[in-house]
C-alpha cells in the first residue's frame, strides 16, 4: 500500500488528466450525475415514505371506516332512496357475529363554536370513545385522552387539538383544566395533542368530547355517525369489510346487492397500494441510478483506454527502463478508481445539497409534499463502495491492454 503515499505515482495520474482536461472532466460529469441521480432519487422516495408514514403513521393499519349512505334498490317494500342510520345496535351485532376484530369504534361528529374568553373559532367536535386513541393514536403534549369513567358518567370534557390551543390561548398558557364553551356549554379541557393529517373533520382543527355527552347535547339517541373498525393483524380487512357490510344490509332490510347503502374506506388496501408504489419507486431508481453509474464507469473505461493508447510509447519507455508490468497495471487502475470516487464524491455533495433545498423548499407544513427527503448513510457507502469495486473492475481493461503491448513494439509507436 506504500505506493498510494508515494508522490510519483500521483504526480503521473495528475499528469495523466491534465493532458486531457476536456475529456476527463466529460467523463466525471458522467458519472456524478450516475451518483447524484441515485442519491436524489432515493432521497425523494425516502420523502414520500416518510409523508405518507405522517399522514397515516398513527392509524392502525388493518383498519376500515363504514357508515350509512342510502339505499339504490327497492327491496321488501321500501322504495329507492332510503335514508339509513347505524345504530349502536349495529355495532353490538358486528362484534358478537364477525371473527377477527379487535376494535369497533363508534364515532359521531358536528361543527360548532367554541369560545374562551374573548377568542373563538369554528372547528371539528367528535363525539368519541377511549378506543379511539389505540386506532388513531394521538401524540398527547398535555394531559390525557378521553377515558371509560369519562363516557359512563358522561362529563363536560374535551380533549383539543394543538391547532386550537393557537387560537383560544394565550402563548405559553397551561390548557388543563380551564373551561371552552361550546353551544353555551363549558367543557374542561383535559388533554391537548399534537396536529394530526388524517382524520380530521374540522377547517381549523378537531375537538374530542366523550360519545355519551355527544349524544345526549345533540341529541343522537343511539344512532352512530360512522365506525372505525380495526382487524386482528392475521385477518384479511376487505373480508372483514365485505362481512360487515352484509350484515349490516341484513340487518336494515337492504337489497343484497346493494352496494350504495353502506359507504366504507379501506385504510388497509390504500396502504398496501402506497406501500407496493413505494417499493416499486425505490427498485426504479435503484435500477436508473445503478445503470447510469455503469454507464459513466464505462465512459471512464473508454477514457482510460484511449489514453493507453496515447502513452503507448510512455508505457514501451518505462518498461525498457525496467518498470514491471504490475506497476503499469496498478497506475491504471488507481487512475480509474481516482476519477470514479472523485466524481461519486461530487455527486454525492450535490445530490446532499440539492435534497437540502427540497426539504426547505417543498418539505416542510401541513401540506409538504416530501418530508424530510435524505438518504441512509450505509446506503451511501454502498453506492460509495460499489463505485469503487466498478471502477477498479472497469480499470481493469485499459490496464490489461497496458501490459499486453511488447516494449520493442512500444517504442516504434510515433
Amino acid at each position: 500500500m506504500k505506493f498510494l503515499f508515494d508522490s510519483d505515482t500521483w504526480q503521473e495520474i495528475y499528469s495523466s488528466i491534465r493532458k486531457n482536461k476536456m475529456r476527463t472532466g466529460i467523463t466525471i460529469i458522467g458519472v456524478m450525475w450516475g451518483i447524484f441521480l441515485l442519491v436524489v432519487l432515493l432521497g425523494a422516495a425516502k420523502g414520500v415514505e416518510n409523508n405518507f408514514n405522517k399522514l397515516f403513521g398513527n392509524f392502525a393499519t388493518n383498519s376500515v371506516f363504514v357508515w350509512a349512505q342510502q339505499t339504490s334498490k327497492p327491496f321488501k317494500g321500501f322504495q329507492e332512496g332510503k335514508s339509513l342510520t347505524l345504530k349502536m345496535s349495529d355495532l353490538e351485532s358486528i362484534k358478537n357475529e364477525i371473527e377477527g376484530l379487535e376494535f369497533v369504534v363508534p364515532r359521531h361528529q358536528t361543527q360548532a363554536m367554541a369560545i374562551n374568553n374573548f377568542k373563538s373559532g369554528t372547528f371539528g367536535i367528535f363525539g368519541d370513545y377511549p378506543e379511539l386513541d389505540k386506532v388513531q393514536k394521538k401524540d398527547l403534549v398535555y394531559g390525557r385522552f378521553i377515558n371509560d369513567n369519562d363516557i359512563k358518567e358522561k362529563k363536560k370534557v374535551c380533549v383539543i387539538e394543538e391547532e386550537i390551543y393557537k387560537q383560544l390561548f394565550d402563548k405559553d398558557e397551561y390548557p388543563i383544566g380551564t373551561y371552552i364553551k361550546i353551544n353555551d356549554i363549558n367543557y374542561n379541557v383535559v388533554g391537548m395533542y399534537k396536529q394530526g393529517q388524517v382524520g380530521g373533520g374540522g377547517s381549523q382543527g378537531n375537538i374530542h368530547i366523550p360519545f355519551t355527552t355527544f349524544q345526549q347535547v345533540y341529541n343522537r339517541g343511539d344512532s352512530i355517525g360512522w365506525m372505525m373498525i380495526t382487524g386482528e393483524i392475521e385477518y384479511d380487512i376487505s373480508q372483514i369489510e365485505a362481512d360487515v357490510k352484509l350484515l349490516l344490509r341484513n340487518l336494515h332490510k337492504v337489497h343484497p346487492k346493494d352496494k350504495r347503502a353502506f359507504g366504507s374506506f379501506n385504510l388497509g388496501e390504500r396502504i398496501d397500494q402506497v406501500t407496493g408504489f413505494l417499493k416499486g419507486m425505490q427498485f426504479l431508481t435503484w435500477f436508473v441510478g445503478i445503470a447510469t453509474l455503469i454507464a459513466g464507469v464505462f465512459a471512464i473505461g473508454n477514457i482510460l483506454l484511449i489514453t493507453v493508447k496515447e502513452r503507448t510509447k510512455e508505457i514501451g519507455i518505462r518498461r525498457a527502463i525496467g518498470a514491471k508490468p504490475w506497476e503499469i497495471k496498478r497506475q491504471i487502475i488507481l487512475e480509474s478508481v481516482f476519477l470514479t470516487s472523485i466524481a461519486g464524491a461530487l455527486g454525492i455533495i450535490f445530490g446532499g445539497l440539492v435534497l437540502m433545498l427540497i426539504d426547505a423548499t417543498i418539505g416542510s407544513g401541513p401540506e409538504a409534499a416530501l418530508t424530510n427527503p435524505t438518504v441512509d448513510i450505509p446506503v451511501i457507502l454502498i453506492a460509495a463502495l460499489t463505485l469503487v469495486v466498478l471502477g477498479t473492475l472497469i480499470g481493469l481493461i485499459p490496464a490489461h491492454t497496458a501490459v499486453s503491448i511488447r516494449p520493442i513494439e512500444a517504442l516504434r509507436e510515433e
